[in-house]
């Protein structure tokens, strides 16, 4: 378990009605505003996928799935840890055409996750996907997006903050870009968590791209899974939490693979034996559709709008004894 640390003066704005009341207008105001931006459709998407059906996110690839037989079909299956994968062929499926896209309520289980003041072992968010063209596999159209939605989570946290009067802090529209290799010449002696604490306290809204990839002294700034982002066109996006006085990573998001990107970072990473599966081989004959997408924390973006100290004050989760008695100890309510 990583360390929690309440601060010593926090006491949560909102009661706990208030804060569920507060959920949901973040929710459905974030949720019209982002599809506004983007012309994304809200889809159904699926909780379950077929176990080595290729179609489950790897994530950093080492996270173990929660997996299941089913007595009908005698066959296993997975919980889903994202929809990278499944967006770009659900896209296909739908028939989108460029400019058109998609977004779905995900919710997860990541069992190999850290219970913090941000992590849970459920996860909810926003997976969203967009068809483009491939003269749009570019930085210059990554950043525009990324813009479209920044402007949506500030003024989602405008409109909150006008309903909830007691919530005060305010987010900064302005982003700042910059690539991991630029933030590791920055801060050469730290860490890839401390670089970007280090970046995004100094200019608060901050989108670290090109992730994936070793960078000059030989380590990745983060790991990511080969097969959905382009690791020189994807990346992060942190705003600065002033209850907490740290960064929160609200997104992360990417152009995604070509037939060519895909290819050079399975060899890369030695995954090149997933290409047996159909998304990967749909992406290597140019069956799906070129995209955009990531995907949008719901509780960490209610717990950064709704000035929390703990994921689990806007999420109902499992928690384990320490976290229970910690935030017992600090006057937190866990929902």
């Amino acid at each position: 378990m990583k360390h929690i640390e309440i601060p010593a003066s926090y006491k949560s704005a909102l009661s706990l009605r208030d804060t569920q009341r507060a959920i949901k207008l973040t929710k459905d105001t974030v949720q019209v505003l982002l599809g506004a931006a983007l012309n994304l459709d809200r889809v159904t998407a699926p909780v379950l996928v077929e176990a080595n059906s290729g179609i489950n996110d790897d994530l950093t690839g080492v996270e173990r799935k929660v997996v299941f037989s089913l007595k009908e079909t005698n066959s296993d299956v997975e919980v889903v840890q994202s929809l990278a994968k499944w967006k770009r062929m659900a896209l296909a499926k739908y028939g989108y055409e460029v400019g058109e896209g998609i977004y779905t309520d995900m919710n997860a289980i990541r069992r190999d996750d850290d219970m913090d003041n941000l992590h849970s072992v459920f996860v909810d968010q926003w997976d969203w996907e967009k068809v483009i063209s491939a003269d749009q596999r570019t930085d210059a159209y990554l950043e525009d997006v990324v813009r479209r939605i920044v402007a949506s989570i500030v003024s989602t946290k405008q409109i909150v903050n006008k309903a909830y009067p007691a919530l005060r802090t305010t987010l900064c529209e302005n982003v700042t870009f910059i690539t991991s290799e630029e933030l590791r010449a920055l801060y050469p002696d730290m860490s890839g968590h401390e670089r970007e604490e280090a970046i995004v306290k100094k200019y608060r809204t901050v989108f670290i791209k090109q992730i994936g990839a070793p960078l000059s002294d030989g380590k990745p700034h983060d790991n990511r899974a080969p097969d959905y982002d382009d690791w020189s066109l994807n990346g992060d996006l942190f705003f600065w939490d002033e209850v907490l006085q740290r960064p929160i990573e609200i997104s992360s998001m990417g152009i995604r693979v070509n037939a060519a990107s895909l290819a050079a970072q399975l060899k890369a990473s030695g995954k090149e034996e997933r290409m047996q599966y159909p998304y990967h081989q749909a992406v290597a004959n140019g069956t799906l559709p070129l995209s955009i997408g990531g995907g949008i924390g719901q509780s960490r973006l209610c717990l950064l709008i709704l000035e929390k100290a703990h994921v689990g004050e806007v999420q109902v989760s499992v928690w384990d004894e320490a976290t229970k008695e910690a935030c017992e100890k600090a006057g937190v309510s866990l929902l």
